[in-house]
């Protein structure tokens, strides 16, 4: 049976809010499940990658848009307070409608933590304060009064009202670039999203790893439920003819792949480094011509998102008969056009994702039976932080009071 939604993910580099909406209102008329914002303020200082803020687009997409999640890929806590992290997420929630899709990470990029003033944590303290910005976030979201003493965090009698529309809280997601981050997901009772371009036999590696885990005695959730699902991240360009869907889309996804890796494996000088450029005279000028012939060689054995709409229709069946839950589309990239990427998100709605739509609702009822008891045993295992007694709920005296007595109580 087939079984998969469709995302798309929205880097918001080099555009206005136009685009963005248009798109956004785009992908939620013709039924996309969910459009992910990238949440980093900048990336090394390098024009190439420079973003748009992501919590207000995010708020302004909501207000455009009825039906389609809104999501974060992915949000890196650490270098803000989880207190108003959680605020955030419920205001978002709350004004979405209950569309919120919380995707997490641990952050990575030590320009960004040093320009927002703090100094660049371990890998091993940056899992740790994930794992307490977690507990701080979900406390908020559930109870009246919050209280937490943590090694990185701590809240006293902190409130966040009102609570996010979806209960307990938003579904909880964590970035995975690798089969032990899925690991930890599973173990976590968190979504995966999988942020490596991968084929179908990795692929059902990485969900065999990961739903494994989910059955298993390992799975106790970090949050208030459990969000079973895998989503892969992958190329996206459309059109009747494949060539011209290659022409259109493929030197923008190679160009996003290169940029993902620079920004761990390159050295950049902020403000100098062309990034762009740098990708022109590396790559093989003929790479697309190349990609042409090697996908008209494979004949109808080709099998991709970039491509005609019966080369993604094979591609998302591999996809879905190995168990991949979400497919998440980069759709902006390099020279991309936006007519193009719109174009193929209405070809796409016409001429792939019906046939997908019709069985999802029976395959998600089959998922809900199967994983039930799973689900129920894992958060059996959890064990749950206690509210505050009644008596112990600390009277918040009036500043006036306070300010007459030079900061003491009469």
């Amino acid at each position: 049976m087939a079984q998969i939604k469709f995302g798309l993910f929205f880097p918001q580099v080099a555009v206005d809010f136009r685009t963005v909406k248009a798109r956004a209102q785009l992908a939620d008329r013709v039924g996309f499940h969910s459009i992910w914002f990238v949440d980093h303020m900048w990336s090394r200082g390098l024009p190439d990658l420079d973003h748009l803020e992501a919590w207000t687009l995010m708020s302004a997409t909501a207000a455009v848009t009825e039906r389609i999640g809104v999501a974060t890929l992915v949000l890196c806590n650490s270098y803000r307070n989880p207190a108003l992290l959680a605020k955030m997420v419920s205001s978002l929630d709350n004004v979405s409608g209950g569309r919120f899709l919380l995707g997490l990470g641990a952050g990575w990029m030590d320009e960004e933590y040093r320009g927002y003033g703090y100094p660049f944590p371990s890998p091993r303290v940056r899992i740790e304060q994930l794992d307490e910005a977690l507990t701080v976030m979900k406390l908020l979201f559930s109870e009246a009064r919050a209280n937490f003493e943590g090694k990185y965090y701590s809240v006293a009698d902190a409130a966040n009202n009102p609570k996010p529309v979806q209960k307990p809280h938003p579904p909880m997601w964590i970035a995975c670039t690798n089969r032990e981050t899925i690991k930890v997901a599973a173990r976590h009772g968190l979504g995966a999203l999988a942020f490596s371009f991968i084929d179908p036999d990795e692929a059902h590696a990485w969900v065999d790893i990961y739903y494994d885990i989910i059955k298993s005695d390992e799975c106790v959730p970090l949050g208030h439920t459990v969000n079973a699902n895998v989503a892969l991240v992958t190329g996206f360009s459309l059109h009747e003819e494949r060539a011209e869907a290659i022409r259109r889309g493929m030197e923008g996804f190679q160009f996003f792949g290169y940029a993902l890796n620079a920004l761990v494996a390159h050295d950049q000088r902020p403000g100098r480094t062309d990034l762009w450029g740098e990708f022109q005279q590396r790559r093989a000028p003929d790479s697309v011509d190349r990609t042409i012939a090697e996908a008209a060689a494979l004949g109808d054995e080709y099998a991709s998102c970039i491509g005609s709409p019966a080369d993604a229709r094979r591609h998302l069946r591999q996809m879905s008969e190995v168990g991949v839950d979400q497919v998440i589309f980069i759709q902006q990239a390099g020279r991309n056009r936006h007519d193009d990427i719109c174009a193929s998100l209405e070809l796409f709605a016409t001429d792939v994702l019906p046939e997908f739509a019709a069985v999802e609702p029976e395959r998600q009822a089959h998922k809900r039976a199967e994983l039930e008891p799973y689900v129920a045993a894992a958060l059996a295992r959890k064990q749950w932080m206690q509210p505050l007694a009644e008596e112990d709920i600390p009277t918040v005296h009036a500043a006036v009071a306070r300010a007459q007595t030079g900061g003491h109580l009469a």
